[in-house]
């Protein structure tokens, strides 16, 4: 007896963008698609770490949308603070947070953010050292590339200097080159958990000898709209200064960063490298800067072997002593590149010299000399993409740095309206190939406040950006530096029609 069943597929693409990804759902059966559409993302998260616990901090944050065609009047975006832990806390991590969650809930200070419009930003400010993580959430007009930026001034003791961070999107997995547990050191896994349900994460830490014994590690629940850092030294008893720090979530999903503090060279955040990759770049490193430290680490059980190369303002070049990196499988490897950029704009880039092997990498970059010296640092990092965006920029102290690492590209880069008044001014970019440089962004008309910078890929091959800002405080030269991976801000949706070819007899 046969058995007739049609099929008709509607042709659905339903964009629900979560964390500047878009989710599409569509029918598993067959269908006729047309050519893939670029829309807008109708919904982004992100989540700022605990900017410091000093008394003597100031913290500013800047919350900015690009204007995006396509996505209508409607929307809004909020920035508020996390809820703290209730008393029921795991009190292992009670003592890693350093704080006293005998009095169950508490309520913190809120520096609350609400955007009136894209293409202008808005910001807000605090001071102390109990300022809470927060939560954004952008709908709508504000969703696609919305970015905040956290900055922090630490005019003393460990970390002191320039702290800022882009706050993030939550995710699963996460690796940091960079952190350390040395005696100098003082460095923070913040997890932050955005959702109803608790999250489980593991932090592993990977040394110049592999695996560390970190079983403390292991099963740290993050509870729901929380935010938990993790103190690296109770993880471990060893002392290493150069450590990989993989955040890996069993179930739930959190917003990680690493907050490097040191008892000289101060401190800053360090952002999570991009996913494991045969080839990296770690673009702008500041010209003036006096020491530059490499740290990678490969998952792989194989060796990876890499060709180290410096994008100058004039092209590629080796630098003289390390040419190569030699990465052994599951170890973090170190070294020292000095004062590579030798008074000029540079970047680092990697490739393998034969087989490719995935790896993460970041760098330790230093200014100053003596007692006058200052940190950050700069991740391996995603290419510019269709468009990045970097906010709270002003007129002084702020550097944007391009490389190419492979072929000529051209890009534009848009300065926004500034936050308390000015107009929007745009100028377009040629980075020739195997160039980095420091090219002399626009302001906007009229300035007042501060800015963003919107870099948008015109063509040519692609490219790598990052921002520096630098304020200088009793001789001590305080900076940050983000990287401007692409916000993800649009996505491909194909388009799908009727088929009535999906017989079954």
């Amino acid at each position: 007896m046969n058995r007739t069943t049609l099929s008709l597929l509607a042709g659905t693409a339903a964009l629900a963008a979560v964390t500047g990804f878009a989710t599409l759902s569509s029918p598993q059966a067959a269908t006729t698609a047309g050519t893939a559409a670029e829309l807008p993302v109708e919904r982004t998260s992100l989540l700022c770490p605990e900017p410091s616990t000093s008394e003597v901090a100031e913290t500013s944050y800047t919350s900015f949308t690009p204007v995006t065609k396509n996505t209508g009047d409607d929307g809004k975006a909020e920035l508020k603070a996390a809820a703290e832990e209730s008393d029921g806390q795991d009190q292992s991590q009670s003592k890693n947070k350093g704080k006293d969650k005998s009095k169950g809930k508490k309520k913190a200070a809120k520096p609350v953010l609400t955007p009136k419009e894209p293409g202008t930003p808005v910001t807000g400010d605090t001071s102390g050292g109990d300022a809470p993580a927060l939560v954004g959430t952008a709908e709508g007009k504000f969703a696609p590339g919305w970015t905040v930026q956290e900055t922090t001034e630490v005019a003393a003791g460990a970390g002191r200097g320039l702290q800022g961070v882009n706050c993030s999107a939550p995710d699963t997995e996460f690796w940091f080159p960079g952190a350390s547990t040395a005696a100098d050191r003082t460095d923070y896994v913040h997890l932050t958990n955005p959702d109803d349900s608790a999250a489980v994460v593991d932090i592993e830490l990977y040394g110049k000898d592999g695996a560390l014994d970190s079983s403390l590690g292991e099963g740290i629940t993050v509870a729901p709209h929380s935010s938990d850092p993790i103190l690296l030294s109770t993880l471990t008893e060893e002392k290493q200064e150069d450590l990989t720090v993989h955040v890996n979530v069993r179930s739930g999903r959190v917003g990680a960063a690493v907050q490097a503090l040191d008892d000289k060279l101060g401190g800053d955040w360090l952002a999570a490298s991009t996913d494991p990759s045969g080839s990296l770049v770690l673009p702008g490193i500041p010209k003036d800067a006096t020491a530059v430290r490499l740290v990678a680490y490969t998952p792989s059980d194989s060796d990876a072997d890499l060709k180290v190369r410096l994008a100058s303002p004039s092209g590629l070049i080796t630098p003289a002593g390390n040419e190569t990196l030699h990465v052994k499988g599951g170890m973090t490897t170190a070294v020292d590149l000095g004062d590579v950029t030798r008074g000029e704009a540079g970047s680092l880039v990697l490739t393998p010299t034969d087989d490719s092997v995935p790896v993460v990498a970041a760098l330790r970059v230093v200014r100053g000399k003596g007692a006058n010296q200052e940190t950050a640092f700069i991740p391996a990092t995603r290419p510019v993409g269709t468009r990045a965006t970097v906010a709270d920029n002003s007129a002084k102290g702020s550097t944007l740095s391009l490389t190419a690492p492979t072929r000529t590209a051209t890009v534009k880069v848009t300065a926004s309206a500034g936050s308390e008044g000015g107009e929007a001014v745009s100028k377009t970019f040629t980075i020739k190939a195997g160039t980095t440089q420091n090219v002399e962004a626009p302001t906007p008309t009229g300035l007042k406040g501060t800015f963003a910078l919107t870099v948008e890929h015109v063509s040519g091959g692609p490219v790598y950006g990052a921002r520096t800002l630098a304020a200088t405080e009793d001789g001590v030269p305080g900076f940050t530096i983000q990287t401007l991976p692409d916000d993800r801000g649009m996505v491909a949706v194909p388009e799908a029609d009727e088929d009535l070819s999906v017989l079954q007899k």
